[in-house]
């Protein structure tokens, strides 16, 4: 560990008196940081800090004025031997001050990755000590019953050895890594906690989706708790969700009701109904009397 940085990191744990000739180095220790920085870079002097695991060593603090490096300070570290007046520069390093702009820790690429992060033409590779993969069984690997190196006799099981590498081919057993009991409840948990009875959804749903037409049940030992939600209009369409979710996209949410037939009307107004006009429609005298004299 270098002067500066023991006296930065110990500094506030033990303070101790600088030397007084390396103390008073100032101008020789900002020459040492203009050398090593860009110029004007090297702002104003800010302390002087003594090493509290050196006697004569003594750390000068300059204000950095490098863009981007804000709160950082250029620590240029001088010492002088026993009973010497001579300085001399041990280091000139940049380093964060207490409020510096740190750039976040580093994780692996491995701890990076999110959902959603692979893309086209990515490449993912797996670690060959995986915990969410085992080792696949066809049979294959195992050598024949009449080889020399192996244990069993040929006429114990050769016709069954025989058949395994065909019955693994036709139900898909030939992988050489399949997912193992850590793999699969880690995705049963993955899938429980978006698509689960816990979220908002489900818990507002009329029924869960063990009762939906719309789920198309998984394979497997899975079946017993996951399907993929068929249904065009639901949020979990093309998901895989716990039997126990549920949307109200439900299959037998609501029965559409008929449409009610209103009761007969207490006036019938389809239909006219026939007004006299009064005084109006009554003949004149005058028309009324020659059909009276007809009539007579």
């Amino acid at each position: 560990m270098s002067a500066a940085t023991r006296s930065t990191s110990r500094g506030a744990r033990s303070r101790r008196a600088p030397d007084r000739l390396c103390a008073e180095a100032v101008e020789q220790a900002r020459a040492a940081a203009e050398e090593a920085a860009a110029p004007g870079s090297v702002g104003p002097w800010l302390e002087a800090v003594a090493d509290p695991g050196a006697d004569r060593v003594v750390t000068h603090l300059f204000e950095a004025q490098e863009p981007g490096y804000r709160g950082w300070r250029w620590a240029v570290t001088v010492a002088r031997a026993s009973r010497a007046k001579n300085v001399t520069v041990d280091e000139s390093v940049l380093m964060p001050g207490p409020d510096a702009l740190l750039a976040p820790e580093w994780v692996p690429w491995s701890e990076r990755l999110r959902p959603g992060d692979l893309g086209p033409g990515d490449l993912l590779p797996t670690d060959a000590e995986d915990l969410r993969l085992e080792p696949g069984y066809s049979g294959a690997d195992e050598p024949p019953p009449d080889s020399p190196v192996s244990d069993e006799q040929p006429e114990a099981r050769g016709p069954f050895r025989a058949t395994i590498g065909g019955v693994a081919e036709e139900i898909g057993m030939e992988r050489p890594r399949v997912l193992s009991r850590y793999g699969l409840h880690a995705a049963a948990d993955r899938w429980e906690e978006s698509y689960g009875p816990k979220s908002p959804m489900a818990q507002a749903a009329p029924a869960n989706c063990m009762s939906c037409g719309f789920l198309v049940p998984l394979a497997g030992s899975l079946r017993q708790a996951f399907g993929v939600c068929a249904n065009e209009y639901s949020p979990a369409d093309g998901h895989v969700v716990s039997l126990a979710f549920g949307c109200g996209g439900h299959s037998e949410a609501a029965v559409m009701p008929r449409t009610p037939q209103p009761p007969p009307p207490v006036v019938d107004e389809t239909v006219s109904d026939p007004f006299g006009l009064g005084r109006e429609s009554e003949p004149s005298s005058q028309e009324s009397a020659p059909a009276r004299r007809e009539q007579g």
